[in-house]
């Protein structure tokens, strides 16, 4: 049931919007009123044996979070060192590619890379600058696509959001086929290019292997963000260490040599300008293209400001001084490696070894055999595993994007939902499939991937910046530095809709094409979606307005439901005219039969109110108050009625084990909930509209517990 996740769930509701969270608690109690009745696991009826898939997924994902515990906030929340490594990686672990993509397009006009690197080390501080306002004015997270969908309106939000999908799965896969390309980079150096062991190829390995590594991303990312992060944090440390010393120590190294390196940079590019058939035009013209095809070099940027919710309080002042380290740590390697190229006299990667591969062993020329070979395997080495660190911000911020996407009606409402283990598991899956996919359709090319990257990032960028221009120019003169910032948002939009115009255009027909369909068609299915969803609320609207507000006058009845009378166990959600709907057509299902009135119902945590202890405290009297309206409508109707709820993250087990507990204390019981039925039945509906109600009545039916499913019936227009 994906109706309403943000609040509180029964499956009578898959077509109410999700909320984004509850704000207020109706009640002031600390306690729950008499009429209604939460339950833990430890009160609920004895479960059977766990089965042996149950068992595996303990042994793999872990035990569930218990959510009355506050410190499982704590627990999944993430301080600065550690966002930094799991989404600081991503930025970082660019310069694996991008200085190095930049650098070989200079073909010629090496020279040129010092003014390169310059204008890496600029724009990164630009962009970090931009989105570290950008993490200000939206600290609930979003990002790019908040931005867009808050400033430029719900349509170009929805582009925003697209590209950020697809930004974060390409994020998977291009990471993981680098790190393929360093490692069989070092393999090759005892084998060759090109090699086979029992009767499989190289490349094939590489498939292999790149594929069981998204594969192990995707385990460690649904036993939790900070696991998966503090496992790998070794790596990145190592790589930080290691590419200090291969940087800083090629820059020493010709320290006392910068006056003629000056030298022979004026001399080339004098030659060039003044050669007829180059000029400035070309000079320039060569620069701009190189500049903007190292593009990937920024990518992971704006990972932070999407991930707000990862965030340890106080989640802006953290999220900035991650934006710190991050931008720092690139800018230094970015403009390092580029710099160190032109020093140690680095051409364009051949063969099966990076351009990285070939400058750490240049570097070491000159050392004992045995230390320089083990300071190239152990840089590179943590260099392959750094990217698929790197592939954790696709796994942090791929789901967190589809899940504010889903609470506006952009994907299927369950992408917002969370596991036992309180991670966005859905969204999980299918960032790791689709980054297999990826992966499998280009057969691992880190080159055609690195443009359909780039430019999905830049999208982003471009549209991100142009919602901050907007923004800052409504609030002129409301802030005393409005100036600085509108022109900064202003200069951010021409930079990064410049590099993404040249991108485009260079490589359309290098898969640049390719980034464009695919963006462009999830974008059309999502306005699609988004359009379906608006057409239920609207069939459904006037059935809130009948019944949602429907009064029945007289005395209460005020007695306790009886365990040995019949009883109607009604699973209900938010107060609603659905609800209501499913509680008389239980009555008018056998009249005059059942004596006694139900009401079971779940608080849902979802991505969405997932915010802290106070959320789940305004979740669970939300559910009581709905709760509440239910039991008093059934005793005005003469029922003697009572009310028993749950807060969890999956709704179905939550249901089963409360109708369980239900029926142990009303064996006469009978389980009623509502589905919607519409009079058009349609492939995509079952996509997006869960099933709970039949999940659950198939789960009942083997505890021996009798369920009717009553439809709702939604008339198309």
């Amino acid at each position: 049931m994906n109706a309403n996740p943000g609040k509180n769930a029964g499956p009578s509701e898959s077509a109410t919007p999700p909320a984004k969270s509850i704000t207020e608690k109706p009640n002031s109690d600390d306690t729950l009123s008499d009429s209604v009745r939460e339950f833990l696991p430890d009160q609920t009826v004895p479960a059977e044996q766990p089965t042996i898939e149950e068992k595996v997924k303990t042994l793999l994902v872990g035990k569930p979070l218990d959510l009355g515990d506050s410190r499982v906030f704590t627990h999944v929340s993430l301080v600065a060192f550690l966002a930094w490594v799991g989404l600081g990686a991503d930025g970082l672990s660019s310069s694996c590619y991008g200085p190095s993509e930049a650098f070989a397009h200079l073909q010629g006009h090496e020279y040129l890379a010092v003014f390169l690197a310059l204008a890496t080390v600029f724009t990164v501080v630009v962009i970090s600058a931009c989105y570290s306002h950008i993490i200000e004015a939206f600290p609930s997270g979003g990002g790019g696509y908040l931005v867009a969908s808050k400033m430029l309106g719900s349509w170009v939000g929805a582009l925003s959001g697209c590209a950020l999908v697809v930004d974060y799965i390409l994020t998977v896969t291009v990471s993981i086929a680098a790190a393929g390309d360093a490692l069989f980079g070092l393999l090759s150096i005892g084998l060759g290019t090109e090699w086979t062991f029992v009767g499989i190829t190289s490349t094939e390995w590489k498939i292999a292997f790149e594929s069981a590594a998204i594969a192990v991303l995707i385990i460690l990312n649904l036993r939790g963000v900070k696991e998966s992060i503090k496992i790998l944090m070794p790596i990145f440390v190592t790589f930080l260490v290691t590419h200090a010393i291969l940087i800083f120590g090629v820059v020493g190294m010709h320290l006392f040599e910068l006056g003629d390196l000056s030298s022979e940079i004026v001399r080339d590019m004098r030659a060039d300008v003044t050669n007829p058939q180059i000029g400035w035009g070309w000079v320039i013209f060569a620069f701009l293209k190189a500049y903007s095809l190292g593009a990937g070099t920024y990518t992971g940027i704006e990972a932070v400001s999407n991930s707000m919710a990862v965030m340890r309080e106080p989640r802006v002042a953290t999220a900035q001084r991650t934006m710190i380290y991050m931008a720092i740590s690139l800018a230094i390697t970015a403009g390092g490696l580029m710099l160190s190229y032109l020093l140690l006299d680095i051409k364009a990667a051949h063969g099966a070894k990076t351009m990285n591969h070939l400058l750490t062993e240049e570097f070491v020329k000159g050392t004992p055999a045995w230390l320089g070979n083990s300071f190239v395997w152990i840089t590179i080495l943590s260099e392959s595993a750094l990217l698929i660190v790197a592939a954790q911000a696709g796994f942090i911020g791929g789901p967190k994007c589809l899940a504010n996407m889903a609470h506006d009606s952009w994907v299927p409402h369950w992408f917002g939902s969370l596991s036992e283990r309180l991670a966005s598991h859905y969204g999980i899956l299918l960032m790791g499939g689709a980054a297999l996919v990826a992966l499998w359709a280009t057969s691992g090319n880190v080159t055609e991937l690195l443009v359909m990257y780039s430019i999905n990032v830049f999208v982003t960028f471009t549209l991100s910046m142009l919602g901050m221009s907007r923004l800052w120019y409504q609030n002129r003169g409301k802030h005393p530095k409005w100036r600085s910032r509108l022109a900064l948002f202003i200069f951010g939009a021409i930079l990064c809709g410049a590099i993404l115009c040249v991108t485009v255009a260079f490589k359309f027909h290098e898969g640049a094409w390719k980034t464009v369909v695919l963006t462009g068609s999830l974008t059309a299915v999502s306005l699609l979606i988004r359009r379906y969803y608006s057409h239920v609320r609207r069939r459904l609207k006037g059935l809130d307005e009948s019944l949602g507000t429907i009064e029945i006058k007289g005395e209460p009845n005020l007695a306790p439901p009886d365990p040995n009378e019949h009883t109607a166990v009604i699973l209900v959600g938010g107060y609603s005219g659905l609800g209501v709907h499913t509680l008389l057509n239980s009555v008018r299902f056998v009249p005059n039969h059942f004596k006694n009135m139900i009401f079971i119902s779940v608080g849902v945590v979802d991505s969405g109110n997932f915010k802290g202890a106070e959320e789940v405290e305004h979740l669970r009297g939300f559910t009581e108050a709905s709760l509440e309206k239910y039991v008093d409508l059934a005793r005005r109707l003469g029922f003697p009625s009572r009310a028993y709820m749950a807060i969890g993250t999956d709704v179905v087990d939550e249901l089963e084990q409360l109708c369980r507990t239900v029926h142990r204390d009303f064996p006469k019981s009978v389980v009623f909930a509502g589905q919607l039925v519409f009079q058009r039945e349609t492939w995509y509906g079952a996509l997006l509209h869960n099933q709970t109600a039949y999940s659950l009545q198939r789960r009942l039916q083997w505890d021996g517990v009798p369920m009717v499913i009553l439809p709702t019936r939604v008339r198309e227009t």
